[in-house]
């Protein structure tokens, strides 16, 4: 092995280096700041659990994502864990009273197989909130509000937000007849919005023509409003629960509308991320010169169930590696200016450098022979002051 492949790192993983670090980790105390100031409490679980209840109740796309490792002390098979919203589900099951809400936020570094897209890496430093026990719409209008309030806590203020509702697809889909197979592919092309490709899928499967036109629909309708209003027409007379889905749209997106009139909203019905777990509203921020989201999430209800307590739920993630380096500015890049100190053992000097650290201040001590031009601590007139200083 050479020099240079032994500071080799793989593809997708990264170090965090000064300036970055100090970005990340101002961003953290910032939106965990105000997490907490809403009302949700700190959760950090573990980097490692066992497999069965890091992936449980998530579906095949979280699967995909984890690291799997052997136990050396049980033998059984471990995750890396991919995302925290299991295991924020899990310790809500566990420790929490199943009558109340449990509010919770976190900031921790997850592991990914492959990235999620081409600009970000496999080691995400995931910020995230979660509320578990309120089915009402009120919670997903409260978990998306703090989501636009973290984005502009991190300096982003021109936000689009995209909704859509899983609930839409699921009615259409279900007691079609369809197989699984079928159902996978016409689902993965509804996603990247293939309508030939939908055209021949939907032209195979006997008996769903209604369906299949109204699934072609959702494929080439997505804008603002508008695109809500031309779903809804063309869903005209479909089951309750499509019906309601788009309610749950119209009401979630006029609360918004009204709390945040300057965020750009708009409907995209083919945004189905997380569809594997998600029950329902299904939420992704963007900003301008970004080409994916900052910030996503959705409700989630059955996620908990297989820990024994089938609790409502909804939440969003943010990737602060990313959030940070679309929030740099001149400013943060450049170090903050040092004060040298001599190290010596003076009468009075430690208790300034003392004073100067708590008052926010960086003071580095070198050898008296080390101190160079610019700001330092000097002996003048009986006393230590800070001076700018010329070799």
């Amino acid at each position: 092995m050479t020099v240079y492949e032994r500071w080799l790192l793989p593809d997708g993983v990264d170090d965090l280096l000064p300036p970055q670090t100090m970005r990340v980790e101002r961003l953290r105390r910032a939106l965990l700041d105000q997490a907490d100031s809403w009302g949700y409490d700190l959760i950090s679980p573990p980097l490692i659990e066992f497999l069965d209840s890091l992936l449980t109740g998530t579906g095949n796309d979280l699967a995909l994502q984890t690291f799997k490792v052997t136990d050396q002390l049980s033998g059984r098979l471990m995750g890396i864990r991919a995302d925290i919203t299991p295991q924020a589900a899990r310790i809500d099951a566990r420790f929490m009273p199943t009558g109340s809400h449990s509010r919770f936020c976190y900031a921790d570094p997850v592991l990914h197989t492959r990235p999620s897209h081409m600009r970000t890496g496999r080691c995400p430093v995931q910020f995230g909130c979660e509320l578990f026990g309120d089915p009402q719409l009120s919670a997903d209008v409260e978990v998306i509000s703090l989501m636009i309030e973290s984005l502009r806590a991190a300096g982003q203020h021109s936000i689009h937000l995209d909704l859509a509702h899983v609930g839409i697809y699921r009615g259409l889909v279900e007691n079609t007849g369809l197989s699984a197979d079928q159902e996978a592919k016409i689902f993965d092309a509804l996603r990247r919005k293939s309508v030939p490709e939908l055209d021949a899928l939907l032209g195979v499967a006997g008996g769903v023509d209604s369906r299949a036109r109204l699934l072609r629909h959702m494929a080439m309708i997505a804008g603002g409003v508008e695109a809500l209003v031309q779903l809804r027409a063309a869903l005209t007379g479909c089951a309750d629960r499509v019906l309601r889905a788009m309610d749950d749209l119209d009401v979630v997106a006029a609360k918004l509308k009204q709390r945040f009139p300057d965020v750009e909203l708009g409907f995209d019905f083919c945004e189905l991320r997380g569809y594997n777990y998600h029950t329902g509203l299904v939420f992704a921020a963007y900003v301008p010169g970004f080409g994916y989201a900052v910030g996503q999430g959705g409700r989630y209800d059955s996620v908990g169930r297989e820990f024994g307590v089938d609790r409502p739920a909804t939440g969003f993630s943010i990737d602060l590696k990313v959030l940070s380096a679309l929030c740099r500015s001149d400013g943060d890049d450049r170090k903050r200016e040092v004060i040298l100190a001599p190290d010596v053992d003076e009468k009075g000097l430690q208790d300034v450098i003392a004073d100067l650290r708590r008052s926010g201040d960086r003071v580095v001590c070198v050898p008296a022979k080390d101190m160079r031009s610019g700001r330092g601590l000097v002996w003048e007139n009986g006393r230590w002051v800070v001076k700018t200083v010329e070799e």
